[in-house]
């Protein structure tokens, strides 16, 4: 089941969080290299500076169909936590879904951080090729989604949604990709991959 165009909301029980439905998405396919960008041009499957992205939708009315309601925001310590099942090579595309969904949803695209554990998002690639300081500056802008390594994560800065693609084998990465999301997400973190090895790395205290 896909998800609705609002932050989900994903209630953890005593055995550790609980894993969504998958966004669905078939097999992976090749990603396009970005090619180069100018200043007259905006940065292709980005959001740009475009239009202003409508208002977030108005709060639903109270319902009695038995839903549970989401919590308060205030008083919270620690994000919500959602789980979207995705096989590493699939990781990527379940990252963008999530990000394209929050857009929608009436996000900021500054309110974004997207984390990889195994190789670098395109973007993040696309981004470093201009050369480090113009990719850590776009960061300090904090105008645009911001795509980092789970190498960089402590470098990185909080954001209210911390999206983590769980995108390689290696448990020791996505346990320090974890650990660092989930001290960065003001509001929701959101982590891509295998269930249960992601709840065995949160089950572990991370």
């Amino acid at each position: 089941m896909p998800l609705i165009p609002e932050e989900p909301q994903i209630h953890e029980s005593a055995q550790g969080p609980r894993a969504t439905p998958a966004i669905g998405r078939p097999a992976s396919t090749p990603r396009p290299v970005p090619g180069p960008r100018t200043a007259a041009m905006p940065r292709p499957g980005r959001p740009g500076p475009g239009p202003a992205r409508p208002a977030p939708p108005a709060p639903r009315p109270h319902s009695t169909s038995g839903r549970p309601q989401a919590a308060p925001p205030e008083n919270r310590s620690a994000p919500q936590l959602q789980v979207i099942p995705a096989v590493p090579d699939g990781a990527l595309d379940a990252a963008d879904e999530a990000v394209d969904l929050l857009l929608d949803s009436g996000r900021a695209p500054g309110d974004i951080l997207v984390l990889t554990t195994g190789e670098q998002h395109p973007w993040a690639t696309h981004e470093l090729s201009f050369g480090e300081a113009a990719y850590w500056a776009q960061q300090e802008a904090g105008d645009d989604v911001f795509f980092a390594g789970a190498a960089a994560a402590d470098r990185v800065a909080a954001r209210p949604v911390v999206i983590v693609a769980v995108n390689d084998a290696d448990d020791a990465a996505a346990t320090r990709a974890l650990s660092a999301a989930r001290g960065r997400a003001g509001a929701l973190l959101i982590v891509c991959g295998d269930p249960q090895r992601i709840n065995a790395v949160l089950g572990a205290g991370v």
